[in-house]
């Protein structure tokens, strides 16, 4: 019983805490970014930083 509670609780945790992430290019995000070391930053994280907050492009709503 404990390790199912254990497991719920893990899942749960991840589950939140991967639900608060802003939406990727967004006003947050570039936010976000901009308070993350460049050397923190993915090829993908560099590109949508530039396509967004740099050159203003709006994200697709999907």
């Amino acid at each position: 019983m404990k390790k199912i509670f254990t497991v719920a609780s893990i899942l749960s945790a991840t589950f939140l805490l991967t639900a608060c992430e802003p939406k990727r290019g967004s006003d947050a995000w570039c936010k976000k970014m901009d308070e993350t070391p460049k050397g923190d930053w993915s090829f993908k994280d560099a590109g949508d930083y530039t396509k967004y907050c740099v050159l203003n492009q709006k994200p697709e709503d999907q």
